[in-house]
């Protein structure tokens, strides 16, 4: 297990925000705000305000880190020569080589040192990338809960005691936890896609083959795929075409595609999206599903209902067929010598894998065969298939109430996805009334990695989450609040007599909504990943992006509850700016959050930097006469990922 680093001796950042997504990293570099040295500091001191979190196996001495992050300012002095991923930290799941750093799959009798790093590690260090460390997984990437670990189990950082997902367990909480921009992980059943539900990140799975898998530990050598975790689906891709390419000596390399920066919003497209979707009794995750469904309408998208039967068949013989030969065949030999160095629940799953044949095998590959010729007639009629990227959630204890049970659950909609073949996406969707995170998976044939990657963005843009640019502005912005574009609210889809009727009728829906709808700023509780984030979504709101307030505001800590509340109060002198999450939302809904708002809380109107005066959340300033002042942190998020944890 890593020693955290000392938090007094790390250097930190004396920004109002440090965030550590792609673009605000590559503006504080070019306007020389900030050094990658600078930023090193500032991973490595949230590292250590975070204490053990079970997130690293292995992190990079600091002498290291911080050296590397010196020598890639000599380097590259000059903004304009710098590499696409100058300065942004990272971590690698601890199934893939680095040179130097043990390669252990979560099993310390298994580790080893390799004198090579994987190729997809070379590339990112090529580009400018900083490794931080290695993290934590399901042993031996078997499992999807993140609780299979002898290093501990990661907690997803948005409800406390939720599980993160695994196997990529460690690599999403360190994006979500704020400690780097982005981590590679692996997806053999999910393990790319369930964590990044669970902990409210982007979770990219490529295409089988578009990323070498050369020094990574086999799962199931013919399904393994290198999967990226981060804030965005802009952020996912940056990385995902860093590391894509052909490899000679790699025999489950493909030539595909290489995909470039996300595109600007796509065509209508035909998505498909379960006729009966199951989600074992979580009526409030069903209701999230079907709401991002609606979502997906709005955006003008055409949804199919498909029949998920052959696709569900086919996940199942990952498990229960003779791919689980293949995982025994990966580790099985250490497994059968060392069975006492094997996680309890790792040892079950793995050791049925030793009894199947050689005709097992066949019969398997001639069973998935036929049922990927049944998912024909589904693709005949769609684009996309939207899926939820898990049915439900568990707790950390009822995941180890039953261990096996359960992850089969939440691998429902994940484990048919490399076999058949297939690239995906897992997005945000917001949370459900419960407050559990709900995330909507995009899948599609090999090599639509760049057009799911332009869906998911637009989609995540509508829960609160990166806006999207504006395409082809006629004018750059420098306003702290940068201009963006959002899709309109859901609508239900009709039949219509031509596509003019229909270009005629969005333009005059769209007018009515402009006019009937009000824009909320938010602050902290209701932000997206934050306890009342659901109130929002269940309300219709849609997310707008970020902005920051005039420079005219104090934010307070609220102690009192089991967590804090952020307190925004307007300031006669000494205010600064606060960044805030925008909403649009009806009237209507604006009055009934004002009846679930209890004092000193309340609704007023908050000023922007760009002029603009919106409703948002205040404070009484009675309340904040013995409240910490975090103004300084700039963000109610910053100032939480600063926080000790308790």
């Amino acid at each position: 297990m890593h020693t955290p680093p000392d938090p007094d001796s790390m250097p930190r950042l004396t920004l109002n925000t440090a965030r550590l997504d792609l673009e605000s990293l590559s503006g504080l570099y070019r306007s020389g705000a900030a050094l990658p040295a600078d930023v090193a500091g500032e991973v490595l001191a949230r590292i250590a305000a975070r204490g053990d979190d079970h997130v690293w196996i292995t992190l990079r001495p600091v002498a290291d880190l911080l050296g590397d992050a010196a020598e890639l300012a000599r380097r590259w002095p000059d903004p304009g020569a710098r590499p696409p991923l100058y300065g942004v930290p990272f971590g690698v799941k601890d199934n893939v080589d680095v040179a130097g750093l043990p390669t252990t799959a979560a099993c310390p009798a298994y580790s080893y040192v390799p004198a090579r790093s994987a190729p997809l590690v070379e590339r990112l260090l090529a580009a400018g990338a900083l490794l931080v460390g290695k993290t934590n997984l399901d042993q031996f990437a078997t499992g999807l809960s993140g609780t299979r670990s002898p290093y501990g189990a990661c907690e997803s950082p948005l409800v406390p005691g939720l599980i993160s997902g695994g196997s990529s367990s460690g690599s999403a909480v360190a994006v979500a936890a704020g400690l780097v921009s982005f981590a590679v992980g692996t997806d053999t059943a999910g393990s790319g896609r369930v964590p990044a539900a669970l902990t409210g990140t982007v979770g990219v799975k490529p295409s089988r083959g578009l990323v070498s898998t050369l020094g990574m530990v086999p799962a199931c050598a013919s399904l393994d795929c290198p999967s990226v975790f981060a804030r965005s689906a802009a952020d996912g891709l940056a990385v995902l075409s860093a590391i894509a390419a052909f490899e000679l000596t790699d025999p489950w390399s493909r030539v595909l595609p290489v995909p470039g920066p996300v595109p600007a919003r796509a065509s209508p497209l035909q998505i498909g999206v379960p006729r009966d979707p199951e989600f074992f009794g979580d009526t409030a995750a069903e209701t999230a599903f079907a709401q991002a469904v609606e979502r997906l309408g709005g955006l003008g998208h055409r949804l199919v209902p498909v029949d998920l039967g052959p696709f569900l068949v086919a996940g199942r013989l990952l498990y229960e067929g003779p791919w689980l030969a293949e995982r025994f065949a990966a580790v099985g030999d250490f497994v059968t010598r060392n069975p006492g160095e094997i996680h309890p629940v790792t040892l079950k799953v793995l050791s049925g894998g030793g009894a199947l044949s050689a005709v097992d095998a066949f019969e398997g590959l001639y069973r998935l065969r036929a049922l990927d010729a049944e998912t024909r007639e589904a693709w005949a009629s769609m684009d996309v298939l939207a899926v939820p990227t898990v049915p439900t959630t568990f707790t950390v204890a009822e995941m180890l109430e039953s261990p096996i049970e359960r992850n089969t659950i939440l691998g429902h909609y994940t484990t048919f996805t490399n076999l058949l073949d297939l690239a995906g996406i897992s997005v945000p969707a917001g949370t459900t009334t419960t407050g559990r995170p709900h995330g909507l998976t995009f899948l599609g044939p090999a090599g639509s990695d760049e057009l799911l990657a332009g869906l998911g963005a637009t989609f995540h843009a509508l829960t609160g989450g990166p806006a999207l640019p504006v395409q082809n502005s006629r004018s750059a912005t420098t306003s702290a609040s940068a201009s963006t574009v959002h899709a309109p609210e859901a609508r239900p889809a009709t039949a219509r007599a031509s596509e003019a009727a229909v270009e005629a009728e969005v333009k005059a829906e769209d007018t009515v909504e402009a006019e009937a709808r009000t824009v909320l700023a938010v602050v902290g509780a209701h932000r997206y990943g934050q306890p009342l984030h659901g109130r929002l979504t269940s309300l219709g709101a849609t997310g707008l992006g970020t902005a920051l307030t005039a420079p005219l505001y104090r934010l307070y800590a609220l102690e009192g509850g089991e967590m804090p509340l952020p307190g925004l109060v307007r300031s006669a002198s000494g205010g600064v700016a606060v960044e805030v999450e925008l909403y649009e939302l009806a009237p209507s809904a604006l009055g009934i959050l004002l009846t679930q708002t209890a004092p000193p809380l309340g609704l007023g109107t908050i000023e922007l930097a760009d002029g603009r005066a919106v409703h948002g959340f205040l404070c009484e300033p009675y309340a904040t006469e013995q409240a910490p002042d975090i103004s300084h942190h700039g963000s109610w998020p910053d100032y939480l990922l600063a926080r000790p944890r308790s």
